[in-house]
């Protein structure tokens, strides 16, 4: 029972690091940089768009 939770546990973290931002839908690599550091899967452009217009 144990193990089949770790494996679908492990396929979802998986599934979280792939890169594609929230907000554009765009594949960039500091989108897991940004979702270590903030929590969100933000590219670097939404994260200073976000910064600069907080709307």
């Amino acid at each position: 029972m144990t193990d089949n939770f770790d494996e679908i546990k492990d396929q979802v973290n998986i599934e979280d690091l792939n890169n594609i931002c929230d907000e554009c839908r765009e594949e960039d690599k500091s989108v897991s940089q940004n979702l270590i550091l903030t929590g969100f899967k933000i590219c670097k452009s939404c994260r200073v768009s976000k910064t600069i217009f907080p709307i």
